[in-house]
């Protein structure tokens, strides 16, 4: 059997694996322990990363003239291939989190929605936060405003309702300190009607005197 045809399901099993991918992370995995590299392959299968180890010539033959094809010129020594179809930064964000506890994991380059990005560039991507944690951001952003708006609306409730028994209060109070004055009135009027009498009964006294001593 051919060379070329021992390569071809090779090529086509990449190509499948590439086809309609968020992104390629290639990796230097030299260094890690079997234990280590049992534990990344675990991590990135649970965030839906495939990882594979290919030869480079098989790779270059599978990426030729697709949007991964500038990966080619990273394509030395051992390589591996972390490849995403959901999440675009996932692959990077583990990988590059893993490499925390294991110095030799390294990532070479990679392509990320059509672009491509070095290493450095890679370490950028890996900071970037999930699409979950996006969302709730997102949403956490929206909702807030709202909140803060019901808080006020209830503050301006609660404060109208105050203010509307404030009111009343005083209206309830003056109501008798109005009426106290016309029930007194009569009281203080008396005095005056018995003065007269007595005044008048003094001027005919005097009168009759005067008569009298005439």
């Amino acid at each position: 059997m051919a060379k070329v045809e021992l390569k071809q399901p090779i090529v086509e099993e990449i190509s499948g694996h590439i086809k309609d991918a968020a992104s390629v992370v290639v990796v230097d995995y030299r260094g890690l322990t079997v234990a280590q590299d049992t534990e990344l392959r675990k991590q990135l299968r649970e965030a839906g990363v495939v990882y594979k180890v290919y030869k480079n010539t098989m790779v270059n033959f599978a990426i030729k003239d697709t949007e991964f094809e500038s990966l080619k010129d990273v394509l030395e020594g051992p390589s591996a291939f972390a490849i995403s179809k959901e999440d675009a930064t996932a692959a990077a964000r583990v990988i590059a989190k893993f490499a925390k506890t294991a110095p030799a994991l390294e990532i070479k380059a990679g392509v990320v929605e059509g672009a491509f990005y070095d290493a450095a560039g890679m370490q950028q991507i890996a900071s970037v936060p999930s699409r979950e944690e996006l969302i709730s951001k997102l949403l956490g952003s929206l909702q807030s405003p709202i909140t803060n708006f019901a808080r006020v609306l209830n503050q301006i409730a609660e404060k109208g309702g105050g203010d509307a028994a404030a009111a009343e209060a005083p209206a309830k109070e003056e109501a008798p300190a109005e009426e106290a004055p016309a029930a007194e009135a009569p009281a203080e009027e008396a005095p005056a009607a018995e003065a007269a009498p007595a005044e008048e009964a003094a001027s005919e006294t005097s009168a009759e005197m005067t008569e009298s001593a005439e």
